[in-house]
């Protein structure tokens, strides 16, 4: 498995950003093939986290240019800076 986690720092509205990630984001996710799991998390302090599990790292890379395009059509107000985006391969998962 691979996992791509975002970190968004500045978010204006954190239940706007997580009412239009879930009802238009998360589905576009989930038609990437090899898609495992999708989190977006609430952090606190206008921080906001996702993190997205897929079978393999092209799911991953397919996802990361997918988050870009929504953020830019759909969050740009919400999410004022670029998130700081850490991938990699699975080692351990409970």
């Amino acid at each position: 498995m691979y996992a791509v986690i975002r970190r968004y720092e500045g978010v204006t509205d954190p239940a706007e950003a997580g009412r239009l990630v879930d009802e238009g984001f998360v589905p576009i996710l989930r038609r990437v093939p090899g898609f495992v799991a999708y989190y977006w998390v609430d952090a606190g302090g206008g921080v906001m986290v996702s993190t997205s599990v897929f079978e393999d790292r092209a799911g991953a890379d397919e996802s990361v240019v997918k988050a870009a395009d929504f953020v830019r059509e759909n969050l740009a107000s919400l999410l004022p800076a670029p998130p700081q985006v850490t991938a990699g391969e699975v080692v351990a998962a409970g």
